[in-house]
């Protein structure tokens, strides 16, 4: 089954929005999940987060970062153009219930990821704090959507462009290291680069606050059937797109997963130069 592209925005240089026909995944999507695409028959199975889906339209929204070669190929892709496969929703989703006050952390293109989380917890009647973080502000995304539904936003950057110089964990510390603030937040969500949850964990650590990262950047098959995304939490064996992909960020061996976010690191460059080479010759 074919699936439409009905609608493409280039959101920064190298960070792209699409939204395609898939209605039965925007009737059954809940935020966390995620699905599977294939190009075409030739091309490769790569998860990706839903951003956003709008089950009268029948549409779902993926934003993604063009990183390697099968990204790349989708970013060319424009609207009316179609996609082979998209499957869905995988993954269990996220817990959603009134916590009280929480905080979501969304690094890059964690933010995308992030984003149906806040929504879901705001109408579920929740305090939700967002802090969003990037390299430079131009690589900034969902900045006013998550403004909307969030009862206060920080904004930091590693070059100091927007917001906080530094990095969101920094925000982090800054808003627990007064007691009465880390006393009245019941959960912290975050998800963004491994580095980024490890750091993030191990600030909320000595507080005990319940900390859930989503491990989505180490999966590749997302069905189970390759392994690629097994990884350790508190000492067992899980699988990041069965499993999770969200788990206790205490519990969670970040070593491990950033070691094999570094696999096939040569063979996905080879392969985005070659298919750039190829673009450029015709």
């Amino acid at each position: 089954m074919m699936h439409k592209i009905v609608n493409k925005e280039k959101l920064n240089p190298d960070t792209y929005r699409i939204e395609i026909k898939a209605a039965h995944i925007a009737e059954r999507f809940r935020a966390g999940q995620f699905v599977i695409i294939r190009i075409h028959d030739k091309s490769e199975r790569i998860p990706l987060t839903v951003s956003d889906v709008d089950p009268k339209k029948g549409t779902v929204t993926l934003i993604f970062q063009v990183v390697g070669k099968t990204t790349l190929e989708l970013s060319i892709l424009n609207a009316g153009d179609s996609i082979l496969n998209c499957v869905g929703p995988l993954g269990n989703p996220t817990e959603i219930k009134n916590f009280g006050r929480l905080m979501c952390i969304g690094g890059g293109t964690g933010i995308a990821c992030i984003y149906p989380i806040v929504k879901a917890l705001a109408e579920a009647g929740n305090d939700v704090i967002s802090i969003l973080g990037a390299r430079t502000e131009n690589m900034l995304i969902l900045e006013k959507e998550i403004k909307k539904i969030s009862s206060q936003i920080y904004i930091s950057t590693d070059d100091g462009s927007r917001g906080h110089h530094g990095f969101v964990t920094d925000v982090l510390k800054s808003i627990l290291s007064e007691s009465q603030a880390a006393k009245n937040i019941n959960r912290i969500i975050v998800i963004g680069p491994p580095q980024m949850m490890k750091a993030a964990a191990d600030v909320t650590r000595p507080f005990q606050i319940k900390t859930i990262a989503s491990l989505n950047t180490i999966m590749v098959d997302g069905t189970g059937m390759c392994g690629c995304c097994r990884t350790y939490v508190d000492g067992e064996m899980k699988l990041a797109c069965i499993d999770g992909p969200e788990f206790d960020a205490h519990k969670v061996d970040f070593d491990a997963v950033i070691s094999r976010l570094s696999m096939f690191r040569e063979k996905e460059v080879l392969a985005y130069k070659d298919f750039k080479k190829r673009m450029s010759s015709k």
